[in-house]
């Protein structure tokens, strides 16, 4: 009873394909629709800040815009020709990008596969043979042995009156957006370590040529307290308390050397060589520069820029075309094939008239009892379709969060910094004061080098905090979807099919 009605519901559908032979007007199965996500203008509530906290210094402070987003390659924003050039040779040069374009033109073939369904299939056929029929066949007449020719072409189509063929063509276009939000991500992945590793490296660099100018004052110190002992005018103890201060400072060397080389070769890695096998770069600090201007792309356009977000939107996309298509397989199935050939037992006779053989033949198919296989199906696919929705809304959620973070993170690096900075200025004086009153006799060693310590806590702790910065603005970068490829221009922006607003106002707000 429930499959009578069931054939009832869709009786419209059936009469249509059998009048118009051919002409599909039905899709069943639900429509595409994407689930809400939080609305809004701004990641952060506007004038979110914790009770007691300062603003950040303008000197380190970096503005960020919200607007359309970087126009053109992200890692651009910070003015290093190096690290242009890092980036763009492991786009070119990557496995994992390679292995990311190869799994997309699968798709893409997969989906020229799916799209043949749409069309009839035409094949040609022609044999020359000869044979006899037994009595299996005749029974008790008997042919003599007899020889053939034979040729023609046979066309078959099943109609798409349900939409099946056309959700199969939906379900394997998503899987090609899919593919292609995994490239996007991938290169925005890559781009991303690319610039971190190469800001490892110019980091440890900073901090290896700051401790060695800690070693080189420790020397002098050293130096120093032999020359005054030596006078009578200190005692001995000072000369060993100066010689551990340069023993624990050179201990600061090996982990710096360690961590410098282990970045150098994880960016071989990411540029597709082996370590041994590449001239290492050499990027310095001094040549990059944090920007002044951060954009940063408005919630409403972050949808279309992330490729998580895209990747997630095209599964969700797939899941619905396989909801159509378990829907579809619950109802008859029609098939339309014709042949048309020449067959004859001489050669010479091929095209006479009497030679012409032809057949058109319509069949349907209809499940009666699978033991709700079927329907269990359909279930199912409903199940992944609203897992897909639910997975889709907690990427979009978390990608809004991420920004935030972000955002909140350059705030109190510039915060951090201007406070690094700061107590590197006032340990320095010390350092200047404390060394000039030890000259004059006025106070002992060991003030000289708690001072130096404290220093050399404020150089590596301002390097540290730069670090961060860097680190950070990276990290906002991706997490806003950053562009691997400079925009496109507005003709070509308008000819190709639309996939977000776009505008020329950029506005800059304090609430994000």
């Amino acid at each position: 009873m429930a499959r009578a009605g069931m054939y009832v519901r869709h009786g419209s559908c059936l009469l249509i394909a059998a009048a118009a032979a051919g002409l599909g007007g039905c899709a069943v199965g639900p429509a595409f629709h994407r689930p809400p996500v939080p609305a809004g203008e701004h990641y952060r509530p506007a004038g979110e800040q914790v009770r007691g906290e300062r603003a950040p210094s303008r000197a380190y402070r970096e503005r960020t815009t919200l607007g359309l987003g970087a126009s053109g390659p992200w890692w651009q924003l910070f003015r290093s020709a190096q690290l242009d050039a890092l980036v763009r040779t492991a786009l070119a040069d990557n496995h994992d990008v390679a292995a990311a374009q190869a799994a997309l033109q699968q798709a893409r073939a997969g989906l020229t596969v799916g799209a043949a369904g749409r069309y009839p299939q035409i094949g040609f056929s022609a044999g020359v043979g000869r044979q006899k029929y037994g009595a299996e066949f005749l029974g008790p007449d008997a042919f003599a042995p007899f020889s053939y020719v034979a040729g023609g072409v046979s066309v078959a189509y099943q109609l798409d009156y349900l939409g099946q063929v056309r959700r199969s063509v939906q379900e394997a276009r998503a899987a090609e957006q899919y593919q292609h939000s995994e490239l996007a991500a991938t290169r925005l992945m890559l781009s991303g370590q690319v610039a971190t590793e190469a800001l490892d490296i110019a980091t440890a660099r900073a901090e290896i040529h700051a401790v060695r100018n800690l070693l080189r004052e420790d020397r002098a110190n050293l130096k120093l307290v032999r020359a005054a002992v030596a006078a009578g005018s200190e005692p001995r103890l000072d000369v060993l308390s100066a010689q551990t201060q340069l023993a624990s400072d050179a201990t600061l060397l090996p982990p710096l050397y360690q961590r410098l080389t282990t970045a150098q070769h994880a960016l071989a890695v990411l540029l597709g060589r082996t370590p041994a096998s590449w001239h290492r770069p050499d990027p310095r600090l001094s040549e990059m520069r944090l920007p002044t201007q951060v954009p940063v792309a408005l919630p409403s356009l972050l949808l279309k820029r992330r490729p998580d977000i895209l990747a997630a939107e095209a599964q969700l996309r797939a899941a619905t075309a396989a909801v159509g298509i378990a829907t579809a397989n619950l109802y008859p199935q029609i098939s339309l094939s014709a042949t048309l050939s020449e067959e004859a037992l001489r050669p010479q006779h091929l095209f006479d008239a009497s030679s012409l053989a032809w057949s058109l033949i319509s069949g349907l198919t209809a499940p009666l009892y699978e033991g709700g296989k079927l329907h269990a199906e359909r279930r199912a696919a409903l199940d992944v379709l609203h897992e897909r929705a639910e997975l889709y809304q907690q990427v979009v959620i978390s990608a809004f969060g991420q920004v935030a973070d972000a955002l909140d993170a350059l705030r109190h690096d510039a915060q951090l910094r201007a406070a690094e900075h700061r107590a590197l200025v006032l340990s320095r004086r010390r350092v200047r004061l404390e060394r000039a009153s030890y000259q004059a006799g006025n106070s002992g060693l060991l003030p000289v080098l708690d001072a130096q310590r404290q220093r050399e806590r404020a150089q590596l702790g301002l390097l540290a905090a730069e670090h961060r910065q860097y680190l950070d603005t990276i990290t906002l970068m991706l997490a806003a979807g950053g562009r691997v490829t400079a925009a496109r221009s507005a003709a070509a922006a308008a000819a190709a099919v639309p996939t977000a607003p776009r505008g020329s106002v950029r506005r800059t707000s304090p609430g994000f």
